[in-house]
């Protein structure tokens, strides 16, 4: 393969710095914008990793950093924000105004390949202001005429270091019982390598051409309600004998006053009433497209059970997944 040059926007975060990784490993030379160069300094020990300290929502700074580039990935997300309907200008700024900006800005450099990390359940119709915002930010970069753009919608995301189920587990240990918006909302959870998988081969894969124009939804093999997920948890991570906490599932009413507490209380909210709003629509496939495939380099994704247990666990990860790689046949 010849050295390509791949810019990956949120490239220092749990998915991003698994990407990064790959793609050095794989002899391109990748661009980490970020505007804190402080977050990304794990990554600049690896090969052929640059790291720049730029405001990636500047359009003429966009421009300018994809110059000479050949592709970008955007993961760049937030689960939280400010603002009112249809959404808050955290979200905007985010989710809409960035990926319109960076689609425009490879078109107007030569960098038109852009894969573009999105969210399960997007939809500028959707019930809470991050679905609205996805949908947006999907429809910006379909807009853009002439970018060869493949879109990744994953369910919730886990692996080794993740802030889903390492979260449950952290509160399982502070508090004697689990009280629960949204108990009954369905995911899918899927894994981070999975994942990481499927863009490097949408960038580089030997059928790299196939995604363009094409949108798929990533989910693990199994759904779970948010009450299961929180209880498996817990009993992987040894809590209360193995039995995890008690989980209590609060009625809606009284989901959405804790999750407006939890918005007024300082620092980032573990639960808020948009997430609250995001759960009504499940985190599962739709059916109405393309899941993981060939050209994505995976098949067969990982389950929760086969990976979760160690991490979660304490035990070291390495050797089990070497056997599951091994075994797969993906």
């Amino acid at each position: 393969m010849s050295m390509q040059n791949i810019v990956v926007f949120g490239g220092s975060g749990f998915i991003g710095s698994q990407l990064v990784a790959r793609l050095s490993a794989a002899g391109c030379r990748v661009l980490v914008p970020t505007r804190r160069r402080e977050r990304a300094k794990h990554l600049l020990p690896l090969p052929t990793v640059d790291v720049v300290q730029i405001d990636t929502f500047d359009t003429a700074t966009l421009e300018r950093l994809m110059q000479g580039q050949d592709a970008a990935v955007n993961l760049v997300g937030i689960l939280h924000g400010r603002g009112g309907k249809p959404y808050g200008g955290d979200f905007a700024r985010a989710h809409v105004r960035l990926p319109q900006n960076l689609a425009a800005a490879c078109m107007a450099t030569g960098a038109s390949r852009l894969v573009h990390v999105s969210a399960i359940g997007a939809d500028p119709h959707g019930p809470s202001m991050y679905l609205r915002s996805k949908g947006d930010g999907e429809a910006a970069v379909r807009a853009q005429d002439g970018l060869r753009w493949t879109i990744l919608r994953p369910s919730v995301v886990f692996g080794p270091g993740d802030n889903f189920l390492n979260l449950f587990v952290r509160l399982q240990r502070l508090l004697p019982v689990v009280l629960l918006g949204g108990a009954n909302a369905r995911f899918a959870p899927v894994y981070a390598g999975d994942v990481v998988q499927a863009i490097q081969h949408a960038l580089i894969g030997p059928q790299a051409d196939a995604t363009i124009g094409q949108t798929y939804e990533l989910t693990g093999p199994q759904a779970y309600t948010l009450a299961e997920l929180v209880k498996l948890s817990g009993q992987w991570a040894g809590i209360n004998h193995g039995r995890g906490r008690p989980v209590i599932a609060l009625p809606a009413p009284l989901a959405r006053l804790t999750a407006l507490l939890m918005e007024l209380a300082p620092g980032e909210p573990l639960m808020s009433r948009d997430n609250l709003d995001s759960m009504r629509v499940p985190n599962v496939a739709s059916g109405q497209l393309p899941g993981f495939a060939p050209e994505l380099g995976v098949t067969r994704p990982y389950g929760l059970e086969a990976i979760a247990p160690d991490y979660l666990s304490g035990r070291d990860p390495e050797t089990r997944y070497s056997q599951l790689r091994a075994t797969a046949g993906r």
